[in-house]
Parts: structure tokens; sequence; C-alpha cells
């Protein structure tokens, strides 16, 4: 029996790993599963916390599965396979990668020998799901319409923003499955076996073929062409190295968790370029912190992860400035 892949896509800082985390408690338990976190940028803060956990993850850290990297990722993707020989492969795309780039990497002929996609989650954030439309159409649309299910994080927080978030989704992906309720009362069985649970009248897809004649859990793969008009400077297959700018920091300072909320104000208010998220782990007086941050949104825990880094991700910024601000090398 083959390897079943799951895809987890999503905008940066929407909760992906979260997620991930969910289903590997609630629906791998006893299974031998491989995370593959692709991360933009040189670490790869999410696999280091996965890792905390005892799971199995193969990092590929170069950039996106974009075009231009998509035979590296074919290459690893398939030795991790004859490797490991996985019951369940998960990939966590960069947050500014496209879901349909995976895809095809994933119907490369050397990896549909030994693994099918089983299913492609898409997360959104109810909050800012307006905001990314409006400035990243390009990324934001491919990672929806290639989605077979579209889950929705914070709708617990932010209700009011659910309406809207629904029409954003169901006019960019009309046939995908689309979760609205709390996490906390999400079956897994509902993320894991969409197609069970969708019921629609027949008719005409997207693409003109008939439904009757073809297979919706394939046919949202096929690329998205120039329907960009919410992305600035929007241009047909944009790489994300193209687009965002990713700064890296190593630092051995120990941070209290007031020191290090100035720090990330002061990057909020005074820093170059837009910050869309940064992320890391770094010494506390008494273990390790995990910083979490989106723009108007700052959360610090304890971790049991080790670290040292901070990956801030964006446009046009400054890694001297930001690197100054966080004391790092």
């Amino acid at each position: 029996m083959g390897t079943d892949i799951y895809i987890i896509s999503g905008f940066l800082g929407v909760g992906k790993t979260t997620l991930i985390q969910k289903m590997l408690k609630e629906a791998f338990q006893g299974e031998k599963v491989v995370l593959i976190e692709n991360d933009f940028g040189e670490i790869s803060v999410d696999a280091a916390l996965l890792k905390s956990g005892g799971v199995e993850v193969k990092e590929i850290s170069a950039g996106c599965i974009c075009c231009s990297l998509s035979g590296d990722f074919v290459k690893a993707l398939k030795d991790l396979l004859l490797r490991f020989h996985p019951d369940k492969i998960i990939i966590e795309p960069s947050g500014v990668g496209k879901l349909s780039d995976v895809m095809k990497a994933c119907s490369d002929p050397r990896i549909v020998l030994h693994a099918k996609v089983k299913g492609k989650i898409t997360v959104v954030d109810v909050k800012r799901c307006q905001m990314h439309l409006d400035n990243f159409g390009e990324f934001f649309e491919d990672q929806i319409r290639n989605a077979d299910v579209v889950v929705f994080s914070r709708t617990e927080s932010f209700p009011a923003k659910l309406g809207d978030g629904e029409k954003i989704v169901k006019k960019l992906n009309p046939q995908g499955r689309v979760l609205t309720k709390p996490w906390a009362q999400i079956n897994t069985a509902e993320l894991l076996n969409p197609q069970r649970q969708q019921y629609r009248l027949p008719g005409r897809c997207r693409d003109g073929h008939d439904e009757h004649n073809h297979d919706h859990r394939d046919h949202h793969s096929h690329d998205h062409t120039a329907d960009c008009s919410h992305s600035e400077g929007c241009e047909h297959k944009s790489r994300a190295e193209d687009v965002f700018d990713t700064v890296t920091i190593r630092t051995k300072r120990i941070f209290d968790t007031e020191d290090l909320k100035a720090k990330v104000a002061k990057m909020e208010n005074s820093a170059k370029g837009t910050i869309l998220r940064a992320k890391g782990i770094v010494r506390g007086p008494k273990g390790y912190l995990n910083l979490q941050y989106l723009p108007g949104d700052i959360r610090i825990t304890g971790c049991h992860a080790r670290g040292d880094m901070l990956c801030i991700i964006g446009r046009n910024l400054n890694r001297q400035e930001l690197c100054a601000i966080f004391s790092g090398e």
C-alpha cells in the first residue's frame, strides 16, 4: 500500500502548525508519519516546535516549492519515501508558497509510483482574509482555488468576520468544503475525508468540463491564470522570493517576556518596510520562549523546543536594522 500525502496550506500565520498538531493527535496516532516543513527562510521555527513533540520532520528550507526548486523537492520527497516508507506524509508549505506548485511536484511520475495526495487543506485567517486577498492576491487565491477543504481559523474570536470570509472563499472555490466551526469542535474526519461530505448539484466545472465526466478532487490543480487583479504588481507565476523578504536572526541573548514584547513593539512601530510575520524560539530566564507575531498580535509562550532564532518575513525589510533591534548576529 502506498503512502497518503496531505498538504496543509495557508498564508503566513494562519495556524497551519496548530492544525497539524491537532491532526497528529486525533487522526494519526500509532501511524508512521513524516512531516515535510518548507519554511521561507534559512530556519524553520515550526519544524523545531513539531520535533519537540517527537514527530519525524524533514526540513526543506531553501525557499518555496516553486518552479526553480521543484526538482530538488521531488528528489527529496522520493528519497524520503524510499528511506522511511511512511504511512502518511504531511507537507506544510511556506505561508507564501503556492498550493499549485506543491501539487505539481507531488504529481511527478517519480512520486505517484509510491504515494498519492489524499487531501489538500487550506487554512484561512477569518480576521485577515480580506487583507490577504487585497494585498497578496496571487498567492492567497492559489491556496484557496486548489484546496479540497478550506478551514477558517480564529472564528471564535472574530465571528462577525465570518460572513465576508465565506463569500470570498466560495467565490474562489465554489466546489470546496468550507469549515467554520471553532477547531475544538471540528472532527478530523471532516478534514481528511471531504469528498464523503460534499453535496453538489450536477452542472459544469469552472474549466468547462461536464461534471459527470470529471473528477472534482483533481480539477483544482490546473494553473491559476491571469486573475490577479487584487495583487499589487502581480504577474502570473510570480515567485515568493521575488515578492517577499525574509530576515533570519541568530541571537544568544536571554529575553524575559516583557523585554521581548518591547523589542517586537519597537520593530512594529519603527522598522522600515512592511512586516507581515515574525516567529522564533529564544532563550528565556527559565527556559525557552516561543514568539508568534502578526501585525497587531504578539504572543509569547514558554516552549520545550530549544532555539536561538528569529525569522521575520515581509517586504522591503532592512536586515541590519532588525538585527540591531534584537541584538542578533
